[in-house]
């Protein structure tokens, strides 16, 4: 079948925004074959709550399911159209405005997102997509300012940055899949089985593409995954070593506090005592935790 090419409508911001920042909408699809594109001249940001989505585009089409995320700029041309039956899917138009001054603000996110040449398009699972459904409701229930806008737009973003893992155009997906997954106390507390496991390739093969584009063992990556949550855990929490090295799956303690020692300089009682009670109590002695090493 024929991709669908001409651009029969642009949606204009005056019509969907007025004066808002910010409109949100949801609607069941129908299944009939669209007349064309559509295009438009604000930012666009939708995600698949229930069933199917069929996206055609002017480079063809693709079939998305239930959770995927997309990121649509306003000359990114699209149409919608249902896959089966009660296809639901939730659209959130943002002022060009905004966009462009959140990318002044945030140069990080450059490339990235709305700020990415071509459409970006992610998946979440059933807590993340629950998680940005809560938001939806909020963002329902508040003003349609700038304000509003951003506080749902911007958590959003930063989650998805956080997951973000820069690699060469060139590198496999699986890679970019078992490199996200690392990010996941479940699967880096498995150690480089763990990230072998979501990369789904053998593990001579896993070692040699991660040495490739990541300049890094699958132990190293993980190893430092690791230690960033380590980090974040002592400086956030009073609970004893020995629970967070359990928590990173890393059972030896010396071992543990030689991984954290080379990954962040300092012992992980030292690193806690700058981060925590210097932080809230400069001048204080620190209450002795015993755990020195």
């Amino acid at each position: 079948m024929a991709a669908v090419t001409p651009v029969i409508r642009t949606l204009r911001a005056a019509e969907v925004l007025g004066r808002d920042a910010v409109a949100l909408t949801r609607a069941t699809l129908t299944p009939s074959r669209p007349l064309g594109l559509h295009d438009h001249d604000f930012f666009e940001l939708l995600w698949v709550q229930n069933g199917t989505l069929r996206h055609h585009t002017p480079a063809g089409r693709r079939d998305l399911p239930e959770g995927t995320l997309l990121f649509l700029r306003p000359e990114h041309a699209h149409a919608l159209q249902s896959r089966g039956e009660d296809t639901l899917v939730v659209a959130v138009a943002l002022h060009p405005g905004l966009v462009a001054d959140l990318g002044q603000r945030h140069p990080a996110l450059g490339g990235r997102l709305f700020w990415a040449p071509a459409p970006t398009i992610l998946g979440r699972d059933s807590r993340q997509l629950a998680e940005l459904n809560q938001a939806a409701l909020r963002l329902e229930r508040s003003g349609r300012d700038a304000l509003a806008a951003e506080g749902f737009l911007l958590p959003l973003v930063a989650a998805l940055m956080a997951e973000d893992v820069p690699l060469p155009d060139d590198a496999p997906d699986w890679l970019r899949v078992a490199c996200v997954a690392a990010l996941s106390p479940k699967v880096f507390r498995e150690g480089a089985a763990g990230f072998v496991r979501a990369a789904g390739r053998a593990h001579p093969h896993v070692s040699r593409t991660a040495q490739r584009f990541l300049g890094q063992t699958p132990t190293d990556y993980v190893n430092a995954r690791r230690m960033a949550h380590a980090a974040r855990r002592l400086a956030g929490s009073s609970d004893p070593l020995a629970e967070i090295a359990a928590e990173c799956g890393i059972e030896n303690l010396s071992h543990f506090h030689r991984l954290f020692r080379e990954a962040h300089g300092t012992t992980p009682a030292a690193w806690r005592r700058r981060h925590q009670h210097d932080l809230m109590q400069p001048g204080l002695p620190a209450k002795d935790s015993g755990e020195e090493i």
